[in-house]
């Protein structure tokens, strides 16, 4: 079995498993007591602070730590918004940060304060210049990814900490991603992390605030954790993740170009061996262990399990492996497409034999779910237009007629409606050889994930978009075809 999604969640470092063992049996006592179990307790979590805060690059007093990494993010957001409530309550964040970062946000906004989202490229990075536009007079903080979780693009946090010193704004930096591989750079002011994205025990987070940060919890405190984190703090799982922290950060600099290594394979070699495939992400900026790609004319979900069943664990941000049944928010604030897509993200130790098995088997579990979707063949990697491979073609049923009529203007027009990613693109591509160049198409679709999906598909394509424009059901995507 080949694990392959340690952005969600790191195998437990050994370093992490000998640690939490061996503090297991010092570590239970109250570290606020003053008997000698007490003190054991209270120096082992000292020691964690140290060390944890000497990683982190701030004051061993800045740093607590927290029952999560989504509990370190929410109480920074809160206590700096609650600090700086004189200031006003106006919140900046990037259209791509983790979901509890903009959940915090969103809460805090809709009790009374105002959130500015800032856009990104097609690589899901922010300009710094934007976060300047962004800022106003009532802006009580600003908070920015280290690294993107879903498609792994690098952001300008020192850039954009400088913006927002100039303004006098805080800015609150989720590490998540990227803590394990080195330090923030940049004057940021608060920071939070989660262990478990390290190789660190689930449950423990850690959350820093530099001095002169105006900050004020919110909700019942007690004397625990400088009063920001209430309760009692679990020091064998702080232990193992400050030790695990330590650990891969002595192995970070030799994984990262090893790591590196096997994901530029990964991006070299998927578009060479599967049809219509986009690489998502920044190819440079990155972390070295993530890379990201969508699959058109493929089921999300039905993909992961295939490979599943191939041994291999992989993630998703594919609007059909959710519960709502709507685009990934970083694939939508990117424009790219959405459907079919996958995350790798290598776990330190990973070898180039796992990685070449991977590239191996996903060919033909893709061309297996296209070919249960009665998908149209798929262009050959590297040459569109011509058909795809013998194998896959072997395996696909010929594609039953959509259902498609001229419309009053003797458009084409697509009835999608009450279908899921990928169909509406699939209905589109079925029928597309019937419209004349020069003529249109439009495809019904009450599909969130039709909004990107049938862009990109012409943007594969080298066709053209013409935009949506309202149904007496879901939204007409209109698409004009040039050759």
């Amino acid at each position: 079995m080949s694990y392959f999604d340690s952005a969600s969640s790191a195998p437990l470092h050994p370093v992490a498993r000998r640690a939490l063992q061996a503090s297991l049996d010092e570590g239970w006592a109250d570290p606020a007591r003053l008997y000698r179990e007490g003190r054991r307790a209270a120096l082992l979590l000292d020691a964690a602070r140290e060390a944890a805060a000497e990683a982190v690059g701030c004051r061993a007093d800045e740093l607590v730590f927290t029952p999560s990494g989504t509990h370190a993010v929410h109480a920074g957001i809160s206590g700096a918004l609650s600090g700086r409530r004189r200031v006003g309550g106006h919140a900046v964040v990037s259209a791509v940060e983790h979901s509890s970062v903009l959940h915090a946000a969103r809460a805090a906004a809709d009790a009374g304060g105002s959130l500015t989202e800032v856009p990104v490229d097609r690589y899901g990075a922010v300009a710094p210049a934007a976060y300047g536009e962004a800022l106003r007079a009532d802006t009580a903080l600003a908070c920015l990814q280290s690294a993107n979780h879903e498609v792994g693009t690098v952001q300008p946090v020192a850039e954009v900490a400088e913006v927002c010193r100039e303004r006098g704004v805080p800015l609150l930096v989720d590490a998540a991603q990227s803590l394990g591989w080195g330090p923030v750079e940049g004057a940021w002011s608060l920071l939070a992390a989660s262990a478990h994205k390290w190789g660190g025990p689930a449950g423990v987070g850690l959350l820093a605030v530099r001095k002169g940060v105006r900050y004020a919890v919110r909700g019942p405190a007690d004397e625990r954790e400088s009063g920001r984190s209430p309760g009692f703090v679990n020091i064998p799982a702080v232990v193992a993740a400050v030790a695990s922290l330590r650990a891969v950060r002595t192995e970070a600099e030799a994984e990262a170009r090893r790591l590196s290594e096997l994901v530029d394979l990964v991006r070299t070699r998927v578009p060479e061996l599967v049809p219509d495939v986009e690489v998502v992400g920044d190819p440079v900026a990155r972390l070295p262990h993530l890379v990201t790609f969508s699959c058109l004319y493929v089921d999300g979900e039905a993909l992961l399990h295939e490979l599943d069943r191939a041994d291999f664990s992989v993630s998703s941000g594919s609007s059909c492996t959710s519960d709502t049944l709507t685009p990934s928010h970083v694939l939508r604030a990117m424009g790219v497409l959405s459907e079919g897509n996958v995350r790798v993200s290598l776990p330190c130790g990973t070898g180039r034999a796992d990685v070449e098995r991977f590239l191996a088997v996903l060919p033909g579990a893709v061309a297996a779910v296209r070919a249960r979707l009665a998908a149209p063949a798929a262009a050959s990697p590297g040459s569109p237009g011509s058909r795809a491979p013998a194998a896959a073609a072997a395996e696909s049923p010929e594609p039953p007629e959509p259902a498609a009529a001229p419309g009053p203007t003797g458009e084409l027009v697509v009835d999608a409606l009450g279908r899921r990613c990928p169909i509406p693109v699939i209905e589109l591509a079925k029928v597309f050889g019937r419209v004349p160049v020069g003529g249109t198409v439009a495809v019904l679709s009450d599909d969130e994930a039709a909004r990107l999906d049938i862009p990109a598909w012409c943007g594969m394509r080298g066709q053209e978009y013409l935009g949506e424009r309202p149904a007496d059901r879901g939204v007409a995507y209109v698409v004009r075809r040039l050759s």
